[in-house]
Protein backbone atom coordinates (compact mmCIF):
# COMPACT_ATOMS: atom_id res chain seq x y z
CA UNK A 1 0.00 0.00 0.00
CA UNK A 2 1.11 3.55 -0.76
CA UNK A 3 0.64 6.34 1.77
CA UNK A 4 -0.14 10.05 1.75
CA UNK A 5 -0.64 12.52 4.59
CA UNK A 6 -2.60 15.75 4.91
CA UNK A 7 -0.84 18.91 6.02
CA UNK A 8 -3.02 20.99 8.40
CA UNK A 9 -4.03 24.24 6.74
CA UNK A 10 -6.75 25.48 9.09
CA UNK A 11 -9.82 24.25 7.23
CA UNK A 12 -10.69 21.73 9.94
CA UNK A 13 -9.75 24.04 12.82
CA UNK A 14 -6.38 22.29 12.93
CA UNK A 15 -4.24 25.41 13.41
CA UNK A 16 -6.32 27.14 16.10
CA UNK A 17 -4.34 28.66 18.92
CA UNK A 18 -1.28 29.09 16.72
CA UNK A 19 -0.41 32.66 15.70
CA UNK A 20 -1.22 33.02 11.96
CA UNK A 21 2.22 34.55 11.52
CA UNK A 22 3.60 31.12 12.49
CA UNK A 23 1.30 29.03 10.29
CA UNK A 24 3.67 28.77 7.35
CA UNK A 25 6.50 27.71 9.65
CA UNK A 26 4.27 24.95 11.03
CA UNK A 27 2.96 23.81 7.64
CA UNK A 28 6.33 23.93 5.89
CA UNK A 29 7.97 22.13 8.80
CA UNK A 30 5.44 19.31 8.56
CA UNK A 31 5.84 19.18 4.78
CA UNK A 32 9.61 18.94 5.02
CA UNK A 33 9.31 16.30 7.70
CA UNK A 34 7.00 14.27 5.44
CA UNK A 35 9.41 14.83 2.55
CA UNK A 36 12.17 13.21 4.60
CA UNK A 37 9.95 10.39 5.85
CA UNK A 38 8.10 7.33 4.53
CA UNK A 39 5.22 9.20 2.86
CA UNK A 40 4.77 9.16 -0.91
CA UNK A 41 2.61 12.28 -1.03
CA UNK A 42 1.32 15.25 0.94
CA UNK A 43 -2.15 16.73 0.55
CA UNK A 44 -4.23 19.80 1.32
CA UNK A 45 -7.94 20.48 1.03
CA UNK A 46 -9.26 22.95 -1.54
CA UNK A 47 -11.42 25.13 0.69
CA UNK A 48 -11.53 28.80 1.58
CA UNK A 49 -13.04 28.82 5.05
CA UNK A 50 -13.53 26.42 7.93
CA UNK A 51 -15.88 23.47 8.24
CA UNK A 52 -18.29 22.34 9.65
CA UNK A 53 -18.82 25.91 10.88
CA UNK A 54 -17.77 28.90 8.73
CA UNK A 55 -15.58 31.13 10.87
CA UNK A 56 -12.83 33.73 10.82
CA UNK A 57 -10.22 31.14 11.73
CA UNK A 58 -7.44 30.98 9.15
CA UNK A 59 -7.78 28.66 6.17
CA UNK A 60 -4.89 28.74 3.69
CA UNK A 61 -5.53 28.44 -0.04
CA UNK A 62 -4.65 25.13 -1.66
CA UNK A 63 -2.87 26.05 -4.88
CA UNK A 64 -0.82 28.76 -3.22
CA UNK A 65 0.34 26.06 -0.82
CA UNK A 66 1.05 23.75 -3.76
CA UNK A 67 3.47 26.30 -5.20
CA UNK A 68 5.07 26.90 -1.81
CA UNK A 69 5.50 23.19 -1.10
CA UNK A 70 6.84 22.68 -4.63
CA UNK A 71 9.66 25.10 -3.85
CA UNK A 72 10.35 23.93 -0.29
CA UNK A 73 10.35 20.12 -0.68
CA UNK A 74 12.41 17.90 -2.94
CA UNK A 75 10.91 14.40 -3.18
CA UNK A 76 7.36 14.07 -1.98
CA UNK A 77 4.44 14.33 -4.40
CA UNK A 78 1.96 17.17 -3.99
CA UNK A 79 -1.83 16.83 -4.15
CA UNK A 80 -5.16 18.39 -3.28
CA UNK A 81 -8.16 16.39 -2.08
CA UNK A 82 -9.72 17.72 -3.95
CA UNK A 83 -9.62 20.80 -6.17
CA UNK A 84 -13.15 22.08 -6.79
CA UNK A 85 -13.73 22.44 -10.52
CA UNK A 86 -16.15 25.32 -10.05
CA UNK A 87 -13.70 27.56 -8.20
CA UNK A 88 -11.28 28.27 -11.07
CA UNK A 89 -11.48 28.45 -14.83
CA UNK A 90 -10.02 25.11 -15.99
CA UNK A 91 -7.68 26.60 -18.58
CA UNK A 92 -6.29 28.91 -15.90
CA UNK A 93 -6.07 26.00 -13.47
CA UNK A 94 -4.21 23.94 -16.08
CA UNK A 95 -1.68 26.76 -16.39
CA UNK A 96 -1.28 27.08 -12.62
CA UNK A 97 -0.81 23.35 -12.16
CA UNK A 98 1.68 23.12 -15.03
CA UNK A 99 3.75 25.86 -13.42
CA UNK A 100 3.64 24.07 -10.06
CA UNK A 101 4.76 20.90 -11.83
CA UNK A 102 7.74 22.74 -13.31
CA UNK A 103 8.68 24.25 -9.93
CA UNK A 104 8.36 20.87 -8.20
CA UNK A 105 10.38 18.98 -10.78
CA UNK A 106 7.37 16.92 -11.88
CA UNK A 107 5.76 16.03 -8.55
CA UNK A 108 2.25 17.44 -8.90
CA UNK A 109 -1.01 15.51 -8.72
CA UNK A 110 -4.41 16.87 -9.77
CA UNK A 111 -7.13 15.85 -7.34
CA UNK A 112 -10.35 17.13 -8.88
CA UNK A 113 -14.05 16.90 -8.06
CA UNK A 114 -17.40 18.56 -8.55
CA UNK A 115 -17.52 20.36 -5.18
CA UNK A 116 -20.03 20.17 -2.35
CA UNK A 117 -19.57 22.94 0.27
CA UNK A 118 -22.67 25.04 -0.45
CA UNK A 119 -21.98 27.87 2.01
CA UNK A 120 -18.51 28.36 0.56
CA UNK A 121 -19.73 28.33 -3.05
CA UNK A 122 -22.28 31.04 -2.30
CA UNK A 123 -20.00 33.08 -0.04
CA UNK A 124 -17.43 33.44 -2.81
CA UNK A 125 -19.96 34.28 -5.50
CA UNK A 126 -20.02 31.00 -7.41
CA UNK A 127 -23.71 30.34 -6.80
CA UNK A 128 -24.43 26.69 -6.12
CA UNK A 129 -25.47 24.90 -9.32
CA UNK A 130 -27.41 21.64 -9.13
CA UNK A 131 -25.28 18.54 -8.81
CA UNK A 132 -25.84 17.62 -12.46
CA UNK A 133 -24.37 20.95 -13.56
CA UNK A 134 -21.43 20.64 -11.17
CA UNK A 135 -20.63 17.25 -12.67
CA UNK A 136 -20.93 18.62 -16.21
CA UNK A 137 -18.46 21.31 -15.16
CA UNK A 138 -16.16 18.56 -13.90
CA UNK A 139 -16.35 16.66 -17.18
CA UNK A 140 -15.70 19.77 -19.29
CA UNK A 141 -12.90 20.96 -17.02
CA UNK A 142 -11.07 17.64 -17.06
CA UNK A 143 -11.33 17.56 -20.85
CA UNK A 144 -9.79 21.04 -21.07
CA UNK A 145 -6.95 20.23 -18.67
CA UNK A 146 -6.21 16.94 -20.43
CA UNK A 147 -5.96 18.72 -23.78
CA UNK A 148 -3.78 21.44 -22.28
CA UNK A 149 -1.29 19.05 -20.68
CA UNK A 150 -0.99 16.68 -23.63
CA UNK A 151 -1.02 19.12 -26.57
CA UNK A 152 -0.20 22.52 -25.05
CA UNK A 153 -3.52 23.98 -26.19
CA UNK A 154 -7.19 23.54 -25.31
CA UNK A 155 -10.40 24.29 -27.19
CA UNK A 156 -13.89 23.51 -25.97
CA UNK A 157 -17.27 25.11 -26.59
CA UNK A 158 -18.99 23.65 -23.56
CA UNK A 159 -22.13 24.44 -21.65
CA UNK A 160 -20.14 25.82 -18.71
CA UNK A 161 -16.64 26.52 -20.06
CA UNK A 162 -15.56 27.95 -23.38
CA UNK A 163 -11.92 28.13 -24.39
CA UNK A 164 -10.53 28.72 -27.87
CA UNK A 165 -6.92 27.73 -28.36
CA UNK A 166 -5.87 28.42 -24.77
CA UNK A 167 -2.09 27.98 -24.71
CA UNK A 168 -0.50 26.11 -21.82
CA UNK A 169 3.25 26.26 -22.26
CA UNK A 170 5.53 24.97 -21.00
CA UNK A 171 3.87 21.61 -20.64
CA UNK A 172 4.07 19.82 -17.30
CA UNK A 173 7.26 17.83 -16.87
CA UNK A 174 5.39 14.54 -16.41
CA UNK A 175 4.89 12.46 -19.52
CA UNK A 176 1.22 12.45 -20.47
CA UNK A 177 0.48 15.39 -18.19
CA UNK A 178 -0.30 15.70 -14.50
CA UNK A 179 -2.04 12.56 -13.14
CA UNK A 180 -5.75 12.96 -12.45
CA UNK A 181 -7.26 11.81 -9.17
CA UNK A 182 -11.00 11.89 -9.85
CA UNK A 183 -12.61 12.22 -6.43
CA UNK A 184 -16.11 11.07 -5.56
CA UNK A 185 -18.22 7.98 -6.02
CA UNK A 186 -21.01 9.19 -8.28
CA UNK A 187 -21.80 6.12 -10.33
CA UNK A 188 -23.25 7.55 -13.54
CA UNK A 189 -20.92 10.51 -14.09
CA UNK A 190 -17.96 10.80 -11.72
CA UNK A 191 -16.79 7.20 -12.03
CA UNK A 192 -17.34 7.32 -15.78
CA UNK A 193 -15.07 10.38 -15.98
CA UNK A 194 -12.58 8.48 -13.84
CA UNK A 195 -12.67 5.50 -16.18
CA UNK A 196 -11.78 7.77 -19.08
CA UNK A 197 -9.19 10.09 -17.54
CA UNK A 198 -8.07 9.06 -14.05
CA UNK A 199 -4.84 7.50 -12.91
CA UNK A 200 -6.41 7.35 -9.44
CA UNK A 201 -9.87 7.41 -7.91
CA UNK A 202 -10.75 8.48 -4.38
CA UNK A 203 -13.94 7.37 -2.66
CA UNK A 204 -14.86 6.36 0.87
CA UNK A 205 -17.46 4.26 2.65
CA UNK A 206 -17.75 0.78 4.08
CA UNK A 207 -16.03 -2.21 2.50
CA UNK A 208 -19.34 -3.07 0.86
CA UNK A 209 -19.56 0.45 -0.58
CA UNK A 210 -15.95 0.25 -1.75
CA UNK A 211 -16.60 -3.05 -3.51
CA UNK A 212 -19.74 -1.71 -5.16
CA UNK A 213 -18.06 1.48 -6.41
CA UNK A 214 -15.15 -0.60 -7.66
CA UNK A 215 -17.54 -2.82 -9.63
CA UNK A 216 -19.18 0.26 -11.16
CA UNK A 217 -15.78 1.66 -12.10
CA UNK A 218 -14.83 -1.68 -13.65
CA UNK A 219 -18.00 -1.60 -15.73
CA UNK A 220 -17.20 1.86 -17.09
CA UNK A 221 -13.65 0.77 -17.86
CA UNK A 222 -14.92 -2.29 -19.73
CA UNK A 223 -17.28 -0.12 -21.76
CA UNK A 224 -14.39 2.16 -22.75
CA UNK A 225 -11.96 -0.66 -23.37
CA UNK A 226 -9.66 0.48 -20.57
CA UNK A 227 -7.75 -1.80 -18.21
CA UNK A 228 -9.44 -1.48 -14.82
CA UNK A 229 -6.17 -2.39 -13.08
CA UNK A 230 -4.50 0.72 -14.54
CA UNK A 231 -6.48 2.89 -12.08
CA UNK A 232 -5.26 2.98 -8.48
CA UNK A 233 -8.11 3.21 -5.98
CA UNK A 234 -7.55 5.39 -2.91
CA UNK A 235 -9.42 6.47 0.21
CA UNK A 236 -8.91 9.12 2.91
CA UNK A 237 -8.94 8.24 6.61
CA UNK A 238 -9.35 10.31 9.76
CA UNK A 239 -6.50 8.88 11.80
CA UNK A 240 -5.69 8.84 15.52
CA UNK A 241 -3.46 6.01 16.72
CA UNK A 242 -2.17 5.07 20.14
CA UNK A 243 -0.08 2.35 21.73
CA UNK A 244 -3.31 1.23 23.42
CA UNK A 245 -6.98 1.90 22.76
CA UNK A 246 -7.07 4.03 25.91
CA UNK A 247 -4.22 6.15 24.59
CA UNK A 248 -5.99 6.59 21.25
CA UNK A 249 -9.13 7.74 23.06
CA UNK A 250 -7.10 10.16 25.18
CA UNK A 251 -5.53 11.62 22.04
CA UNK A 252 -8.93 12.02 20.42
CA UNK A 253 -10.34 13.66 23.57
CA UNK A 254 -7.66 16.37 23.30
CA UNK A 255 -8.61 16.97 19.66
CA UNK A 256 -12.32 17.22 20.43
CA UNK A 257 -11.78 19.64 23.31
CA UNK A 258 -9.74 21.84 20.99
CA UNK A 259 -12.58 21.83 18.45
CA UNK A 260 -15.48 22.22 20.87
CA UNK A 261 -15.30 26.02 21.38
CA UNK A 262 -15.39 26.50 17.62
CA UNK A 263 -18.00 23.97 16.51
CA UNK A 264 -20.24 23.51 19.56
CA UNK A 265 -21.13 20.42 21.57
CA UNK A 266 -23.42 18.77 19.02
CA UNK A 267 -20.97 18.98 16.13
CA UNK A 268 -18.07 18.05 18.40
CA UNK A 269 -19.91 14.88 19.35
CA UNK A 270 -20.55 14.10 15.68
CA UNK A 271 -16.87 14.65 14.78
CA UNK A 272 -15.82 12.44 17.67
CA UNK A 273 -18.07 9.65 16.42
CA UNK A 274 -16.66 10.02 12.90
CA UNK A 275 -13.17 9.44 14.27
CA UNK A 276 -14.22 6.55 16.50
CA UNK A 277 -15.80 4.78 13.53
CA UNK A 278 -12.86 5.44 11.19
CA UNK A 279 -10.62 2.53 10.14
CA UNK A 280 -7.79 4.91 11.07
CA UNK A 281 -8.69 5.02 14.77
CA UNK A 282 -7.24 2.68 17.38
CA UNK A 283 -3.97 0.96 18.09
CA UNK A 284 -1.37 0.70 15.35
CA UNK A 285 -2.09 -3.03 15.11
CA UNK A 286 -5.84 -2.45 14.71
CA UNK A 287 -5.34 0.23 12.06
CA UNK A 288 -2.82 -1.90 10.13
CA UNK A 289 -5.23 -4.86 10.20
CA UNK A 290 -8.13 -2.78 8.85
CA UNK A 291 -6.01 -1.26 6.09
CA UNK A 292 -4.68 -4.70 5.16
CA UNK A 293 -8.27 -5.91 4.80
CA UNK A 294 -9.05 -3.00 2.49
CA UNK A 295 -5.93 -3.75 0.49
CA UNK A 296 -7.34 -7.23 -0.11
CA UNK A 297 -10.39 -5.51 -1.62
CA UNK A 298 -8.23 -3.46 -3.97
CA UNK A 299 -7.35 -0.32 -2.00
CA UNK A 300 -3.91 0.65 -3.27
CA UNK A 301 -3.38 4.05 -1.67
CA UNK A 302 -4.46 5.48 1.69
CA UNK A 303 -4.27 9.15 2.64
CA UNK A 304 -4.30 9.99 6.34
CA UNK A 305 -5.51 13.07 8.16
CA UNK A 306 -3.97 13.47 11.61
CA UNK A 307 -5.93 16.21 13.45
CA UNK A 308 -3.19 16.65 16.06
CA UNK A 309 -0.27 17.04 13.63
CA UNK A 310 0.30 20.76 14.26
CA UNK A 311 0.45 20.21 18.04
CA UNK A 312 1.71 16.69 18.72
CA UNK A 313 3.61 14.40 16.36
CA UNK A 314 3.79 11.32 18.57
CA UNK A 315 0.75 9.69 16.95
CA UNK A 316 2.10 10.39 13.48
CA UNK A 317 5.44 8.88 14.50
CA UNK A 318 3.71 5.75 15.80
CA UNK A 319 1.89 5.38 12.48
CA UNK A 320 5.15 5.85 10.57
CA UNK A 321 7.05 3.33 12.67
CA UNK A 322 4.42 0.61 12.97
CA UNK A 323 1.63 0.92 10.38
CA UNK A 324 3.45 1.92 7.21
CA UNK A 325 6.17 -0.76 7.48
CA UNK A 326 3.51 -3.42 8.04
CA UNK A 327 1.78 -2.59 4.74
CA UNK A 328 4.29 -1.00 2.37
Amino acid sequence: MRFGTFIPQGWRFDLVGIDPAQHWEVMSGLAQRADAGPWESLWVYDHFHTTPVPSDEATHEAWTLMAAFAASTSRIRLGQMCTCMGYRNPAYLAKVAATVDIVSGGRTEMGIGGGWYEHEWKAYGYGFPPVADRLRMLREGVDIMNQAWTTGRATLDGRHFQVDGAIVQPLPLQDGGIPFWIAGGGEKVTLKIAAQYASYTNFAGSLEDFDHKSDVLRGHCDALGRDFASITRSSNFNTVVGATEAEARDRLAVVIERLRPHVGDERAAHIEQDFLSSPGFGTSEQVAERLAERAQHGLGYSIHYFPEAAYDLSGVELFEHEVIPALS
